[in-house]
């Protein structure tokens, strides 16, 4: 590694604004594996004080990306002209679990875990971004597969999905438990499918 490899990683992830594979950017910057780590501990380092940086380097299953710190989420949004989105209901969380801890899943999976019909809600998580379409199975019909995205990772804190907390499925009664602290939006009446009127964003 070069003195100016932190220096062009930092500028490469900023320029793209989206995660950015390890080995692309090894090609890039013209380094190996170790130098790439060695230029990304270099930038945590440099970000690594809460209140003196807004940015923050993450990573994003093998990719790297800047972005930027929670305690300055609302300059942010006002500088982009962004409404304060209110966070997920707990339905929503339910069906993103089911299909983090099972992808890729059908929605006949999902609505048959949670025994209500979901279409509305995976519909919006779709519009989310925190999950999308992974190719159909191979049964009649051709259903479509769900599976989560790295939007998915980014806005639960996650590396990659291994990092998800432990879950503790129960066959019997169809029921699932799941590790996953739910949104403080507890106010709205749920509807027939389990969703909170309105509809939550992220």
């Amino acid at each position: 590694m070069n003195k100016e490899t932190p220096a062009a990683l930092e500028a490469v992830l900023f320029a793209c604004g989206c995660p950015v594979a390890k080995d692309r950017l090894c090609e890039i910057l013209e380094v190996d594996a170790e130098s790439l780590r060695e230029a990304a501990a270099l930038l945590r380092e440099k970000y690594s004080d809460d209140r003196t940086s807004g940015i923050q380097l993450i990573t994003v299953e093998d990719s790297y990306q800047l972005c930027t710190k929670a305690f300055v989420a609302d300059y942010v949004k006002k500088g982009l002209d962004m409404r304060k989105t209110p966070p997920l209901s707990k339905a929503s969380l339910e069906v993103l679990a089911i299909v983090a801890y099972n992808q890729p899943v059908t929605r006949s999976f999902i609505e048959m875990v949670r025994g209500v019909d979901s279409s509305s809600i995976v519909s919006s998580l779709v519009e989310k971004g925190l999950i999308a379409e992974r190719g159909t199975l191979d049964a009649p019909g051709r259903p479509i597969l769900f599976g989560t995205t790295d939007a998915f990772l980014r806005c639960f804190g996650l590396e990659r999905l291994e990092d998800l907390p432990n879950a503790e499925l129960q066959s019997a009664g169809e029921q699932v438990s799941f590790d996953i602290p739910s949104g403080d939006n507890e106010s709205g009446e749920e509807g027939e499918n389990g969703e909170s009127a309105p509809e939550d964003a992220v």
